[in-house]
């Protein structure tokens, strides 16, 4: 089992019904798409001399993807020796379904003074009960992966804290990154926090923005999430993003919120 199954093309995967989403079974979720844009991204040799890495990622998402053969191409569109900007795009059936912009910038050890370093939060704690599959949003996604939820969680409405894990690869065959396991979960960030019930209300996001301080570690990580909505049909997701260790990053994602029934 895996979320994509390559082709005879390296540029095709075809995806399977564990990429489907929330509103249906004939459209993936936003999180294994992001996560193949991001290995796309990554696989682009790189101009900065040294080593480097993704700092922030944003997915624009043009429509709903659909579950079936989809390409995805990147490029790097600005090359530079410290900070290179990169470019991808994921289609289906001769359509652009999503774009992702990304910077990637060089690590070296860099001498700062004092305490200018900081000190990122701590983990939320980590529950001890076995993770479980699916959720209130049910999905082909959702029941692909494992779940601690340590406050909230897709069977509830409001903020929530959820430790997760994927159960299959991304790729068949392969080991994704671990930029690549974190996009899988940060586009959760709006179902996990939602503030309507999927039956009566769509509350659907345009994109997502991801920006990292450091790479995340293990395969179980976190999201603290929490929606906001305005009266008049938008809202924000927002999260902050864990492993084992601590944070790795924030996430952010714009909301269309309508009832069920209107356009």
């Amino acid at each position: 089992m895996a979320f994509y199954i390559p082709t005879g093309d390296p540029d095709i995967l075809e995806a399977t019904v564990h990429t489907a989403g929330p509103w249906g079974p004939e459209a993936q979720h936003g999180g294994p798409p992001s996560a193949l844009l991001v290995r796309a991204m990554e696989r682009l040799d790189s101009s900065v001399p040294g080593p480097s890495r993704l700092a922030r990622i944003t997915v624009d998402i043009l429509g709903p993807v659909p579950v079936a053969p989809v390409r995805v191409s990147a490029t790097v569109s600005r090359p530079g020796r410290s900070v290179e900007l990169l470019d991808a795009e994921l289609s289906a059936g001769g359509r652009a379904f999503m774009r992702a912009r990304a910077w990637r910038i060089r690590t070296a050890a860099v001498d700062l003074p004092g305490d200018g370093l900081g000190a990122a939060p701590p983990p939320p704690a980590f529950p001890d009960e076995d993770g479980h599959h699916g959720g209130g949003l049910g999905g082909g996604f959702v029941r692909a992966m494992r779940w601690r939820p340590v406050s909230g969680g897709f069977d509830s409405v409001g903020p929530a804290v959820v430790w997760a894990c994927r159960s299959m690869p991304l790729v068949a065959g392969e080991e994704p990154s671990g930029t690549q396991r974190l996009m899988l979960l940060a586009d959760c960030g709006n179902g996990l926090s939602r503030v309507y019930d999927i039956a009566s209300h769509v509350f659907i996001n345009t994109d997502l923005t991801v920006h990292l301080h450091r790479e995340p570690v293990g395969e179980w990580l976190c999201i603290e999430a929490s929606t906001t909505v305005d009266p008049g049909g938008v809202g924000l997701a927002a999260s902050r993003l864990f492993d084992a260790a601590g944070q790795v990053g924030r996430g952010a994602q714009a909301l269309l919120i309508t009832a069920r029934g209107r356009t």
